[in-house]
C-alpha cells in the first residue's frame, strides 16, 4: 500500500530526498547567517565546503567552486538522513522516537564531521582551537536543524518502507 499525497506518491526515497533538502537548507542558512554576521563573504562558505576536496584552490574558483560546495553540502545532507534511515532498520526505536534520538544523532553527526571527516579532508581550517561561539553554534544547529529533521524524515521513510 502506498500513500498518495496529491499527485506525488510518498515513497521512502522521496522522504529521504526531501529530508536531505530540509537538513541541507537549515544547515547552510545557519552558516550564511552565523558566519555572514562575522564578515565572511557568502561565497566563501560553500567554497570552504569544496575545499574539502580541493584545498586552497577552492577559494580561487569563484562561482564554480561555490556551486561544487553546495552540491557536496546537499550530498552530505542526503547521506546524513540516509544513514539514520539505515539505522532504523537495525534499531527500530530510532524510528519510533525521532524527537528523542534526533538531537543525539545531530551530536554524532557533528562529532563525525569535525573529528573524522574534516581532519581526513583537504579542507582549509584555521590554526588553533575554534572560538567558543563557533563550537556552540555548530552544536546547536546539529542538535536542532540537522538531527531532528534527519530523524523525522528517515522515520517517515521507514514507515512507508515497512507499509509497502
Amino acid at each position: 500500500m502506498r500513500l498518495r499525497t496529491g499527485r506525488i506518491e510518498a515513497t521512502p526515497i522521496r522522504f529521504l530526498l526531501l529530508g536531505g533538502l530540509v537538513v541541507g537548507t537549515l544547515d547552510i542558512l545557519d552558516a550564511f547567517v552565523f558566519f555572514g554576521l562575522r564578515g565572511v563573504p557568502l561565497i566563501a562558505i560553500p567554497q570552504s565546503i569544496a575545499s574539502g576536496l580541493m584545498g586552497r584552490a577552492a577559494y580561487r574558483g569563484e562561482i564554480v567552486t561555490a556551486a561544487l560546495g553546495m552540491l557536496l553540502h546537499f550530498g552530505i545532507s542526503f547521506t546524513v538522513v540516509s544513514v539514520y534511515y539505515a539505522a532504523t532498520g537495525w534499531v527500530p526505536a530510532l524510528a519510533r522516537k525521532p524527537l528523542l534520538f534526533g538531537p543525539l544523532y545531530g551530536l554524532v553527526v557533528y562529532g563525525v564531521m569535525n573529528y573524522v571527516v574534516l581532519p581526513l579532508s583537504a579542507a582549509v581550517t584555521g590554526s588553533g582551537p575554534k572560538p567558543a561561539a563557533v563550537i556552540v553554534n555548530g552544536l546547536l544547529i546539529h542538535m536542532i536543524g540537522v538531527g531532528p529533521p534527519s530523524a523525522l524524515f528517515a522515520s517517515m521513510a521507514r514507515q512507508r518502507a515497512d507499509a509497502a
